[in-house]
């Protein structure tokens, strides 16, 4: 479980910009750590790509995927940059989820 809380972290770095291409649904249990959310990652991924709220990029995901690399890390990928960070974030609360990281 370490590893998988660096890579998230390692990757937060990039998390800067209003859409994404990627990201992820993690837990903050406090003291700075942060723990990747597997369960809750799948389901927003998921719920992100039924979304349908409006004309911006972010309001729809039609290409939003359950990617998994090396069997370790499932993230919500879309190729088209529709991943809004609020939105994301909504949807992994949503989910069960604390907080979420996209990049």
């Amino acid at each position: 479980m370490k590893s998988i809380s660096l890579i998230v972290a390692a990757l937060a770095v990039g998390a800067f910009a209003d859409v994404h291409t990627q990201g992820v649904c993690i837990d903050t249990p406090g003291d700075g750590v942060e723990v990747y959310n597997r369960a809750a990652t799948e389901k927003a991924c998921t719920a992100y790509k039924g979304r349908n709220t409006g004309s911006k990029q972010w309001d729809t995901c039609p290409d939003c995927t359950l990617l998994n690399e090396k069997d370790l890390l499932y993230y919500c990928e879309s190729k088209g940059s529709h991943i809004g960070g609020d939105e994301l974030n909504y949807y992994c609360k949503q989910k069960g989820a604390g907080d979420s990281v996209a990049w």
